[in-house]
């Protein structure tokens, strides 16, 4: 009989909200069980939430480090088999090197970790154990998105030449950190969301899209920074002149205080044969724009899309499925590749399309790229991981 992977999860205790769509998002498909947890550095905070979930309660940890030392000591068939990390920035990198030096498989929220001194110890711990990692891009895994990128891939749209990529949001149009909000107060710390703001936070999601979607990668750039609220430490807007390495050239807008939008993620690829555009608002809908004749309206669940986008949609077409699902389409993707290894097959090419080290790599070089641009009055930079 088949088993579920077994699961650790470090953060995503009281006032963590991503913490909790993790957990949705693995349990979707009902190849994960989540059964153990160091939700919190706070073991009384810890202990609840591991009460809530049902846990139980020798499997509830108060640090990452007891929780990763302990379980390795379990047997084989009852040990957690990955860990989840659902923490701010700043601690991504320790329970992470620690699982992979320990033998766990890692899912990891974005971005990657802190700094770039720490991603790249990170994937040298990725590449020297072998093991599987996974990074929760969630827009990779709209089934739309997978269309979009195996159009550009199968050449429909000819040489790729403009790349425009939007991540509007409105929530810190107004100084938040400094009351009890700690979304707000983590992500504008530079101690713990590390360089960059916006540009961290949602900025890498756009770029990651870009090149994604497009199948190529970014060789410079050139950034404009802001910081719009009075007294806030990291950016809260930004836009950046992208050139990839075939020669196109591309935009990417990223704001946290377009007031009023919610996050209106949108992208748009043109080559020299046409375009696509597709809009999270209306995600199950992707758009070919031709040339010579209208414009071609993709749906998921359509029979004539890829092998990939069937691959990432679960329900007949006409019903909608967003970024739960989205996120819940990595889960799966690495589960089964996962459970590809344990059983010593081949996993299909649609289960390994997820996003992974390098292009958490390459993030961090986003980051740092795009801020060292903002600041400097030598605006286009080398993008150099």
């Amino acid at each position: 009989m088949k088993q579920k992977l077994r699961m650790g999860m470090v953060g995503g205790g009281p006032g963590s909200f991503i913490g909790a769509v993790h957990r949705m998002a693995a349990n979707l498909d009902g190849e994960i069980e989540l059964v153990c947890g160091a939700f919190s550095s706070n073991a009384d905070k810890s202990k609840l939430t591991g009460d809530s979930l049902g846990l139980a309660p020798e499997r509830v940890y108060g640090s990452f480090e007891e929780m990763i030392n302990t379980e390795k000591t379990l047997p084989a068939d009852e040990r957690m088999q990955f860990v989840s990390i659902v923490t701010p920035n700043h601690m991504h990198y320790a329970p992470a090197a620690l699982a992979l030096e320990n033998g766990f498989h890692v899912v990891m929220d974005k971005p990657l970790v802190l700094n770039m001194d720490e991603a790249k110890k990170l994937q040298l711990l990725v590449q020297d154990t072998g093991l599987l990692f996974c990074l929760t891009h969630t827009y990779t895994g709209y089934p739309m998105i997978k269309e979009a990128r195996q159009q550009v891939l199968q050449g429909k749209l000819g040489t790729i030449r403009k790349v425009h990529v939007y991540y509007p949001q409105g929530w810190l149009s107004d100084y938040l950190e400094g009351g009890d909000n700690k979304q707000a107060s983590w992500r504008t710390d530079p101690g713990k969301s590390g360089k960059a703001g916006a540009m961290g936070d949602i900025g890498s999601h756009a770029f990651n899209l870009a090149e994604y979607i497009s199948g190529l990668q970014v060789t410079k750039l050139c950034a404009d920074i802001n910081i719009v609220v009075p007294n806030r430490q990291l950016d809260d807007d930004g836009a950046v002149l992208l050139k990839f390495n075939n020669g196109a050239s591309g935009l990417l807008l990223a704001t946290q205080v377009a007031a009023g939008e919610e996050n209106n993620v949108t992208i748009q690829v043109y080559g020299d044969k046409g375009g696509l555009e597709w809009k999270q608002e209306d995600c199950n809908t992707l758009f070919l724009k031709w040339p010579d004749q209208p414009a071609q309206k993709l749906r998921t669940g359509g029979g004539y899309v890829s092998s990939f986008a069937q691959h990432n949609t679960r329900v007949p077409a006409g019903h909608p499925e967003g970024y739960l699902e989205a996120f819940a389409n990595l889960y799966r993707n690495f589960a089964l590749s996962l459970q590809a290894r344990l059983a010593g097959i081949t996993p299909q090419p649609e289960w390994l399309d997820y996003p992974g080290i390098t292009d958490g790599i390459r993030g961090m070089q986003f980051i740092d790229t795009v801020i060292e641009s903002g600041r400097s009055d030598i605006k286009w930079l080398p993008f150099a991981p």
